[in-house]
């Protein structure tokens, strides 16, 4: 088995699994993958990964998202996507990697920064434009907007299974729109998605195990866990790039 092969694979497995957490591992998924496909390709071979795991989430939740949340954050998400859109246009091949571990760092630095001071601001309607304007930008050029989109919506007090499946809607419609978006920039096409099939019976394995483990995650048990691979992960594609 290559090496392309492997990080395909762990790729899908967290990407299956990730969808039923509640967030942070998603940072993993890009460097994993960047490690066989450096550049930004690599966010073409993953699109198909994350729409399969979000119908996987959406069929199983699909009666209990929370439309009023979702539908707050979604025009500044599709706001911020062109604008990631127009940073990946004017992005250099080399550059790529810099960017994406930089942005992990970014991503570790403010989950510090509000492990350590109130988040009841979330709750505040402005929020909602701020938050989706960033996701919008992280979820395009990094696939990166998992941990920030979560912390909003535990803010939401919404139940777990509502937390999940208003997540999932929220990614399921922001993944549809990068189709169009990767496809005109040149990082999607058929043969891109297609080598993604590998990770398809991973990434449906990492489904049912987070599916089986969601009513007893907790994701502060092994949070710090996830934050210092990520960190490593970044650390990694700074030598990449």
């Amino acid at each position: 088995m290559d090496s392309a092969t492997i990080a395909l694979m762990g790729a899908g497995l967290l990407s299956g699994f990730s969808k039923f957490s509640v967030g942070g591992m998603g940072m993993l998924i890009l460097p994993i993958l960047m490690i066989a496909y450096p550049g930004p390709e690599a966010l073409g071979i993953l699109v198909p990964l994350y729409l399969l795991t979000d119908l996987v989430v959406v069929a199983l939740y699909r009666q209990q998202v929370d439309w009023r949340v979702l539908l707050r954050l979604l025009p500044l998400q599709l706001l911020g996507m062109l604008a990631g859109s127009w940073l990946l246009a004017g992005l250099a091949t080399e550059q790529f990697s810099p960017l994406i571990g930089g942005v992990i760092i970014g991503m570790l630095l403010l989950g510090f920064y509000l492990d350590r001071h109130d988040t009841r601001f979330m709750r505040h309607p402005a929020a909602a434009c701020s938050v989706g304007l960033v996701a919008g930008v992280f979820s395009m050029i990094a696939s990166a907007a998992g941990p920030l989109l979560s912390l909003y919506m535990m803010e939401q007090r919404l139940s777990k299974q509502a937390y999940v499946s208003t997540r999932a809607w929220s990614f399921l419609l922001i993944d549809l729109a990068k189709i169009p978006l990767l496809w005109t920039l040149g990082f999607l096409d058929l043969e891109t998605a297609l080598q993604g099939l590998p990770a398809v019976p991973s990434t449906l394995l990492g489904a049912w195990l987070g599916y089986a483990l969601l009513s007893r995650l907790a994701l502060t048990q092994f949070k710090w866990l996830i934050r210092l691979m990520a960190a490593l992960a970044a650390v990694k594609i700074f030598v990449m790039g």
